[in-house]
């Protein structure tokens, strides 16, 4: 088997761990039975210094300084990731898993039109057709939750996921190594909460849970969804994220007895097969552009 073959398992396996951890930082914020403000200082102080110690590790190891936060473009990639969180534990507490999982799942739309308006990178019709559907998706999804009453939950998963697709987008366009920007963009949502935790005191009834999630969950999902690309194609990539999508909604209904609701469900399955089928699309294109570039040009 050549090495080609073997990195690309490497990056199956490695992704895909990383995928499938995500998939349990919902139900372990839920488990921690704390308030926003205090389970988003747990959380994000727990995941903090779990960067300090990787970066410090690190230098250690290879006897190299590495930068965390590459100039300006480095403090506003991390500024982004660090209000994403704060948008997302808002809505975590304010809307249901499922609505907000599939929801988040849009930020591959959004990343493809600021890509598009800044970037100048014009997505190709398939994507179109793509990111109509789960407009689709998303549009049934939030007008169930205006009858629901968790409206407001809805558009804070958007703005998250807005917010995000531009951290994304910076990244993109500054061309800098930003591994460490979102777990040092925590110092973000660490200074809000706990500004509000002293006006209303801390509240987490099972704290172990978020101790966990930040400095468990939370870092390995980061460490392996960030080496993934190193031996897979983006759209591979892309699928595993999908599995938090999936999943997440599955150990939700399992531990919480919370069933989706039959508009979010049908929401949610439109916005999957959008992003799986656009996901295939890339793959195949991707793969026999490679082989065109193999026979054109062999070794």
């Amino acid at each position: 088997m050549s090495q080609l073959h073997l990195d690309h398992r490497k990056g199956l396996l490695i992704t895909g761990i990383g995928g499938l951890v995500l998939s349990a930082d919902i139900p372990l914020l839920r488990l921690g039975q704390g308030e926003t403000w205090s389970t988003l200082l747990l959380r994000s102080s727990t995941t903090f210094i779990c960067a300090l110690i990787i970066w410090a590790a690190w230098n250690m190891i290879t006897g190299k300084r590495r930068q965390m936060l590459p100039g300006k473009t480095g403090f506003l990639v991390a500024a982004l990731y660090g209000m994403a969180s704060i948008a997302f534990m808002t809505a975590v507490y304010n809307t249901k898993t499922a609505n907000l999982v599939f929801i988040l799942a849009f930020n591959t739309v959004f990343a493809a039109l600021l890509s598009w308006i800044f970037l100048k990178e014009r997505p190709k019709a398939v994507t179109f057709i793509a990111m109509f559907l789960m407009l689709i998706g998303v549009g049934i999804i939030v007008r169930e939750g205006l009858s629901a009453g968790h409206v407001f939950g809805d558009l804070m998963g958007l703005l998250s996921t807005f917010i995000l697709a531009s951290a994304i987008t910076v990244t993109r366009a500054s061309g800098k190594d930003m591994s460490f920007a979102a777990m040092m963009g925590t110092a973000v949502p660490i200074v809000v909460a706990a500004f509000m935790v002293s006006q209303n005191g801390f509240s987490v009834a099972v704290p172990g849970w978020i101790i966990f999630n930040g400095a468990v969950v939370t870092t390995i999902a980061f460490i392996c969804l960030a080496t993934g690309p190193r031996f897979l194609s983006g759209p591979e990539v892309a699928m595993f994220y999908l599995l938090e999508t999936v999943l997440t909604p599955i150990w939700v209904w399992l531990v919480f007895s919370e069933r989706p609701t039959d508009a979010t469900l049908i929401g949610g399955i439109i916005i999957i097969s959008a992003l799986i089928g656009h996901s295939l699309w890339q793959m195949f294109h991707s793969h026999r552009r490679a082989r065109t570039t193999a026979i054109r040009h062999p070794i």
